[in-house]
């Protein structure tokens, strides 16, 4: 009985399936009124040959001739008689048999199974929800999001406009609310005041509409939202959004800060506080051909080696493992540890560290000026003029043109940093690139997570792309801790210590072995001890900062729920 009173109010609510009932009301009502002139029609035309029936005869040969069952077993002797039930025939095979049934299918069956549909869409949460994301969309960024939160066990909901929408994402087995994003009352059917945060990853305006309703329901509900241009930014900080998602500028800063150059120097490519996490090439140095145990890294500058970087892949490493010459070290110290590092292993190439970037987007755009604000020249390839807003740095042109490369300075610089929006097209890029110059650092972006692999077989050195970023930046909001992205699924991360492990030493713990996780950091009490030696003791109540892949973060987190 509630599932029929929800679909008759859903039928009911629509408009059009209103006027569609009254006009099938109507129907029926003019082929009553032609039953019954027929029927008297009948009857007088029976009275002229000299036959008498019954009004129910009356009704009853009507109806069989104009269902076109004609029994027979009633006829008329006169060519009238005749001439009036070809006329009866017809109008029944135009009205019961076309007309009527089409109507009914079109006027009622159809939007009855389209309300049944629209039925099984929710337009509202049970009251019992709660510590719930609120989505406003399910695209690349939120469909990976929504991954780490059956991870971290957040319940999450999308909420979309219309009723299509909803029902191919319920068709998927996502949970999903219609409603309007304008209506503030959409958001206390979704349960606001209980909801962990709200995410609007939509156009500038609508993120902006959302913003503006949610706040007029609820100030404490944190909202994070992107933007994609300055205007949208001030207007969403206008209306109270907790953290504005800069997707382009987030990119452009991740992608310049992995830029190495012709080098054996130690780069920072993140920080956090005063733990400064670094890259550098073994190529070059002494180190080359040793074990970690032989290179006594720690020993002479204090720094941890946290790993290999392998094809964009962080490999945990052991004393055993051996240093080659196309090794990248993955480090984690302190700034002063960073320069001990590179006073003694480091060495400047004595080529020119410059950057090519192909693709003048916003991306690209974003990445050159980060990489103006660190002093390395940076050449942008564009094909399309009209895009071009630094034309002093900027060619226009195919990338995949031999001179055009030559003109842009690719035969000398140390990396090219491709920005393109389509991932074939950085596949094919990235390919090209690493057949010109096997030396040559490529670093690219990726729209889609599942296009990594490929990129790094292509030969790509770094790949970073808007959906792990983006959802990684959500999470640590969610959270409300802190964690660092390095690359495509290797992050840092806090916890706090495991009520297991406190009293025990760094050493006696196998943290390495046994999730792949190495600990980098640990606060007791606002002190924060970095590169903590093995004998650490791990202190109640403390915290640990870790690196290691979402894989090894997950698997930490099994091993030592919190």
């Amino acid at each position: 009985m509630k599932a029929l009173t929800s679909v008759l109010t859903a039928f009911l609510e629509n408009k059009t399936s209103r006027q569609n009932l009254m006009a099938l009301l109507r129907l029926l009502v003019m082929m009553v009124l032609i039953v019954t002139a027929f029927s008297v029609l009948f009857h007088i035309i029976m009275e002229r040959e000299g036959q008498h029936h019954s009004w129910v005869t009356g009704f009853y040969w009507t109806l069989t001739v104009m269902s076109t069952l004609g029994f027979g077993d009633i006829t008329f002797e006169s060519d009238l008689g005749r001439a009036f039930s070809i006329v009866v025939l017809v109008t029944g095979v135009v009205v019961l048999l076309v007309l009527l049934p089409f109507t009914f299918i079109e006027f009622f069956y159809a939007p009855w199974i389209r309300a049944q549909k629209e039925a099984r869409a929710p337009r509202e949460l049970p009251v019992s929800m709660e510590r719930h994301v609120i989505l406003t969309q399910h695209g690349p960024v939120t469909r990976l999001l929504v991954q780490m939160l059956k991870k971290q066990h957040y319940p999450y909901v999308v909420l979309v406009p219309a009723v299509s929408e909803a029902l191919e994402l319920h068709e998927n087995n996502v949970p999903v609310v219609v409603g309007e994003y304008g209506d503030p009352d959409t958001y206390r059917k979704l349960r606001i005041e209980q909801a962990a945060m709200v995410v609007t990853t939509r156009s500038d305006i609508v993120n902006t509409n959302v913003t503006f309703s949610v706040r007029e329901i609820s100030e404490k509900i944190p909202i994070i939202s992107s933007a994609r241009s300055n205007a949208a930014r001030d207007a969403l900080e206008l209306c109270g959004v907790t953290h504005i998602l800069q997707l382009e500028d987030m990119m452009g800063q991740a992608l310049s800060r992995r830029v190495v150059g012709g080098d054996s120097c130690a780069h920072v490519i993140g920080s956090m506080g005063e733990l400064v996490i670094a890259e550098a090439a073994a190529a070059g140095t002494d180190l080359v051909g040793k074990t970690v145990a032989e290179s006594d890294i720690k020993k002479v500058t204090g720094i941890t080696l946290v790993g290999f970087w392998n094809h964009g892949k962080l490999v945990p490493v052991t004393y055993e493992s051996r240093i080659g010459q196309h090794t990248i070290f993955v480090f984690g110290g302190t700034r002063e540890q960073i320069d001990a590092y590179n006073e003694t292993f480091g060495h400047k190439s004595d080529e020119k560290n410059s950057v090519v970037i192909v693709g003048g987007g916003r991306v690209g755009r974003a990445t050159g000026q980060a990489l103006e604000k660190k002093g390395i020249p940076w050449t942008i390839i564009e094909k399309l003029a009209e895009r071009v807003q630094f034309p002093e740095n900027t060619i226009v042109g195919d990338g995949s043109e031999f001179d055009l490369l030559v003109k842009a300075g690719l035969h000398e610089a140390s990396t090219v940093i491709i920005t393109t929006h389509d991932d074939d097209t950085n596949l094919f890029l990235t390919i090209f690139y690493r057949r010109l110059r096997k030396s040559l650092q490529i670093i690219s972006r990726c729209s889609s997570e599942h296009n990594v692999e490929r990129l790094h077989r292509a030969g790509a050195d770094v790949v970073l792309s808007y959906a792990t970023m983006s959802a990684n930046t959500i999470l640590n909001h969610l959270r409300g801790s802190e964690t660092l992205l390095l690359a495509e699924g290797v992050s840092i991360f806090t916890s706090k210590t495991p009520v297991v492990l406190s009293g025990r030493t760094l050493q006696e713990t196998h943290l390495r072995s046994k999730t792949g996780c190495s600990v980098i950091a640990t606060d007791f009490e606002g002190n924060r001890l970095i590169n903590p030696p093995p004998d650490t003791v791990l202190q109640e109540g403390g915290e640990l900062v870790l690196i290691g892949s979402l894989q090894a973060e997950e698997k930490f987190f099994q091993v030592y729920p919190l």
